[in-house]
């Protein structure tokens, strides 16, 4: 099934929340990971992610989900986005409650759609593999699924967590769609090799597809206060009574991501599938694997972020450079270090700690350095 038109009565969700802690200082929370161009495309994340998302959902058809302080910077990077096609969260509730609501306000305007939520933090390569499995995924949508991409796993990652598959789906329209048996949060390294091993394990990519009937209907089953909640918000949306109705229900929605209110029960009754991606897949979670998606300067491999001039090195390898203060960053006889310079802090510790940089954004929390985060 290969085509490239615009799929009929398909909307393509983002949610553009969380502060991505394990890339500070770069990512903050008034700046978070999804507004930088990270790997040098000349795009930031999430027009990236528009970008990909377009050919398949039409420029009609793509809703943002994102924090009220990031309403302005994300119309600015998307100026071709309908005003009513981005929905304001005044404080995060998790993946849940963004999804669900712009399920539910889709549901309102369109009746029962297919929908599909795509993170706008991700990088993404092989655009036809990726409109591919998403034509997969509506189709198995429609027949009643909850559908999630799983992609293969390159390497038995810690930081992803694993959705495992089972047998054919065995509908027209979807050849390479399977059952999905479950899934696993951030398994230890002696699981993940040992999934890998299996054949029967991909990486959770978080794309899940369905539609909104069937969304809904399940978290009415399985979270009905958040259900409840997300109706009479959505009901209200495109009413005078937004404003009124969105302070007094949000707040007090359940904070719980998508995967465990959802895709996680759903699974374990026989109602989750999952399509392969066979394109290249990264959450860009820590320095660490934004490596892996930058050229190296020389044999030496050492990555920047930015303008490699601004960084002189002498006898090093395998570092990564984010030189962001007008400063000059001289690296001399260091193996393996990140390395990110901002106008007001300094970030200096190893690749292989670069998930443990949430703990420190934690601690310069704990001393009231909130104007740094």
């Amino acid at each position: 099934m290969t085509s490239s038109a615009v799929i009929d009565d398909f909307y393509a969700i983002v949610p553009a929340g969380g502060a991505g802690t394990r890339l500070w200082p770069v990512s903050r929370q008034g700046a978070p990971k999804f507004l930088h161009d990270l790997t040098g495309s000349g795009r930031s994340l999430l027009q990236a992610t528009v970008d990909r998302l377009t050919p398949v959902a039409g420029t009609d058809g793509v809703v943002l989900v994102t924090g009220q302080r990031h309403v302005a910077a994300c119309r600015e990077q998307l100026p071709g986005l309908a005003d009513d096609a981005v929905l304001a969260e005044p404080l995060p509730r998790d993946s849940m409650a963004a999804i669900g609501l712009a399920a539910a306000v889709l549901e309102q305007r369109h009746g029962d759609v297919v929908v599909g939520s795509f993170a706008a933090d991700q990088v993404v390569s092989g655009k036809t593999a990726f409109e591919q499995a998403v034509r997969e995924a509506v189709v198995a949508a429609r027949a009643g699924y909850v559908v999630t991409v799983g992609i293969a796993a390159s390497r038995p990652s810690v930081a992803f967590g694993y959705v495992r598959s089972g047998q054919p789906l065995g509908i027209d329209g979807a050849p390479t769609a399977l059952h999905a048996r479950g899934f696993t949060e951030k398994p230890d390294a002696v699981t993940a090799g040992e999934y890998l091993a299996s054949g029967e394990y991909r990486w959770n990519a978080g794309m899940f597809v369905t539609r909104t009937s069937v969304l809904l209907g399940h978290l009415e089953r399985l979270r009905p206060a958040l259900h409840a909640g997300l109706r009479e918000i959505a009901a209200a949306w495109d009413t005078p009574q937004r404003g009124e109705v969105m302070d007094r229900v949000w707040p007090g929605l359940e904070k719980v991501a998508i995967d465990h209110a959802v895709a996680e029960p759903v699974a374990a009754s026989g109602g989750v599938a999952v399509v392969p991606g066979t394109f290249g897949w990264d959450d860009v979670g820590d320095f660490n694997s934004l490596a892996a998606l930058l050229p190296s300067l020389d044999g030496a491999g050492d990555k920047v972020v930015g303008v490699a001039g601004d960084v002189v090195r002498i006898e090093t390898g395998g570092n990564v450079v984010v030189p962001g203060s007008g400063r000059v960053v001289a690296l001399l006889g260091v193996d393996d270090l990140v390395v990110v310079d901002t106008p007001d802090a300094l970030l200096v510790t190893t690749r292989s700690r670069a998930q443990q940089v949430k703990s420190l954004v934690d601690a310069l929390r704990e001393r009231g350095l909130d104007d740094l985060l």
